[in-house]
């Protein structure tokens, strides 16, 4: 089953030693789940101070700088992975560092089927 494991947390909660450690440690965990054939793809996000949001109403595109929503945790990553089961997937999450100060939320993918050919 595949999951995205999107990553939250406060940005101004990490010092930079922090967040390189953080994402050497990621790293890690990546090749490790490559390494099993669990690891689809992973990505830290610039911050959000550099978001673009999009909207359409009633035709009109409608562009704002900055995040869908002002919250006090942004998202600034995601991992998708291919695991057995929910278990699995929290355990995997639970290792992830920004787990220890932010929030990793846990999400199942549809599983699409193929278009049509024309």
């Amino acid at each position: 089953m595949k999951y995205m494991l999107l990553i939250y947390g406060a940005e101004s909660s990490w010092t930079d030693a922090e967040r390189h450690s953080c994402m050497v440690e990621s790293m890690g965990i990546c090749k490790e789940l490559e390494a099993s054939g669990k690891w689809i793809a992973s990505s830290p996000l610039h911050s959000v101070d550099t978001a673009t949001s999009v909207r359409v109403r009633d035709g009109k595109r409608q562009i704002t700088d900055g995040p869908f929503a002002e919250t006090a945790e942004q998202l600034g990553g995601y991992y998708i992975i291919d695991v057995e089961d929910i278990d699995e997937a929290i355990a995997i999450a639970s290792r992830i560092p920004p787990a220890k100060k932010g929030t990793v939320e846990i999400r199942p993918l549809f599983d699409l089927p193929e278009l049509p050919q024309n």
